[in-house]
């Protein structure tokens, strides 16, 4: 796998004060969620910096080894959901990686959010839940978590207190809703601030969703 990532960004039009790492879904690109930026209405965009992550390019299992963006292998389609697990700690590696690069620009950790699609989800929650600096928040979308045993042990006490936000589609039928409700429930027992809401849509991203989305931001960058 790659050492590091090809990005798309949108610069901040005034001072840079926050950065969101936004990661796509298994297929898809960067290009992705390049439009949400202005959808979303935040009240501190002229200070953010975007940042829309390249998957590198890698044979799927499940699509016959057919080579495409993807964060890691998918090994079997079922609820139990097995995947290459060391796929998902190696693209976690290249994540902490982009923070690393904006807290170098002198944005705090805290001033950083992870936000992820499905697979992007995944690794939003694995790096960011055992990111060792504090984050401003995680955004989890149509997801599941396939490395919760692990978190149990390797989870960062920087991020014990971190808003996650967990959204999901009831017609889901890529990622079962099951599935991201197993995961929400596990964080909430282990004590996260992660709040859960669901949607009647499939494998995608509503209006009603970016509206929530918007409100947990802007709640965080004020």
């Amino acid at each position: 796998m790659h050492s590091e990532l090809g990005t798309i960004e949108i610069q901040p039009e005034s001072a840079h004060k926050y950065s969101v790492i936004w990661l796509h879904g298994l297929g898809a690109d960067g290009h992705d969620f390049e439009n949400i930026a202005h959808e979303l209405h935040l009240k501190a965009e002229p200070g953010i910096h975007f940042i829309f992550p390249n998957a590198p390019v890698q044979p799927i299992t499940i699509n016959g080894g057919m080579e495409m963006r993807a964060w890691y292998d998918i090994l079997e389609m079922s609820m139990e959901h097995r995947v290459d697990i060391a796929g998902i700690y190696q693209s976690a590696k290249l994540i902490g990686q982009l923070i690393s690069q904006e807290m170098d620009k002198g944005i705090p950790s805290e001033h950083v959010l992870l936000a992820g699609f499905s697979q992007g989800g995944v690794i939003a929650l694995h790096a960011g839940l055992r990111y060792p600096h504090k984050l401003a928040g995680i955004i989890a979308l149509s997801t599941y978590l396939p490395t919760l045993e692990q978190l149990n042990t390797e989870r960062s006490t920087a991020n014990n207190a971190t808003p996650v936000f967990m959204g999901h589609g009831i017609l889901d039928s890529i990622v079962a809703i099951e599935s991201g409700k197993a995961a929400f429930n596990a964080l909430h027992t282990l004590g996260y601030n992660v709040e859960w809401h669901d949607y009647l849509m499939g494998h995608s991203v509503c209006i009603e969703e970016l509206g929530h989305i918007s409100i947990f931001i802007n709640s965080i960058f004020s």
